[in-house]
């Protein structure tokens, strides 16, 4: 299913890139149009950002790890955004992207729907008899930062609360709507994805202990059609528009140097 999921995603990225090239402007060019492949949490703050500033952004918003997986593939979107770091590490180091830029960071949250009575208010009771849980894809960031914190609790709890888990989704948006639809009891998710629901979701805070440090990557791809779009992009994101949006977001400040 994974693999489909890739395939797909790259098809839709190959349209809408083929779509900019034959639909540009008078002059026949596609230079002020931007590729953006993101991770799913970005959605919101990415989508916002590029009306607040009239950019013709062709987004393409999944799972981090799929997104790299299409880049590997030979997709080229002009701008590749992660909901970690590590990824785009990676993608630099094998010379498909420029040198990553960390733009954001996030906090991991245990989310319950709104109106959930099912007596799930913190960590703890995740392992309890009867509580349903989805969590990321291995792989997936947000699956990845919900391992640590697993981890972080010791073999026994954290085995138990794995047996509850119905659901393993290949990006946070699939875990926000299994919440939204009442699918299961609880989900970890990022601070900003409860945001986002408008009131529909609550988030329980971790302890200081279990969070583990979310920050954001972003690059600009090699062999991107508009990379001085893609820079100033990215450049927005640290200062400007695309910062403003993603702190109404929920969103963070990069760590410190």
């Amino acid at each position: 299913m994974r693999v489909a999921l890739v395939l797909a995603l790259a098809l839709t990225l190959s349209a809408l890139a083929g779509c900019d090239g034959d639909s540009g402007g008078d002059d026949g060019s596609a230079g002020d149009r931007l590729v953006v492949s993101a991770a799913a949490s970005l959605e919101p703050a990415f989508t916002a950002y590029a009306e607040a500033t009239g950019i013709d952004a062709k987004q393409s918003f999944a799972g981090s790890d799929d997104l790299a997986a299409q880049i590997r593939q030979g997709v080229t979107p002009d701008v590749y955004a992660a909901a970690n770091t590590s990824l785009p590490d990676d993608l630099y180091r094998d010379d498909l992207v420029d040198e990553p830029v960390v733009f954001a960071t996030n906090t991991l949250v245990l989310a319950v729907p709104a109106d959930s009575d099912t007596g799930v208010d913190s960590v703890d009771d995740l392992a309890g008899n009867g509580v349903t849980l989805a969590i990321g894809d291995e792989g997936v960031p947000v699956g990845d930062y919900t391992r640590e914190v697993l981890g972080r609790l010791g073999a026994p709890q954290a085995d138990a609360i794995l047996a509850n888990v119905r659901s393993e989704e290949p990006d946070v948006g699939g875990i926000v709507g299994k919440l939204t639809q009442g699918a299961v009891d609880a989900g970890f998710v990022y601070a900003t994805d409860v945001v986002a629901t408008d009131g529909a979701l609550e988030a329980i805070d971790l302890p200081p202990r279990l969070q583990p440090d979310v920050a954001y990557g972003a690059a600009v791809v090699e062999g991107a059609e508009n990379p001085e779009g893609a820079e100033d992009f990215i450049d927005g994101l640290l200062a400007g528009d695309g910062q403003r949006a993603l702190e109404d977001a929920g969103f963070g400040p990069p760590p410190a140097a």
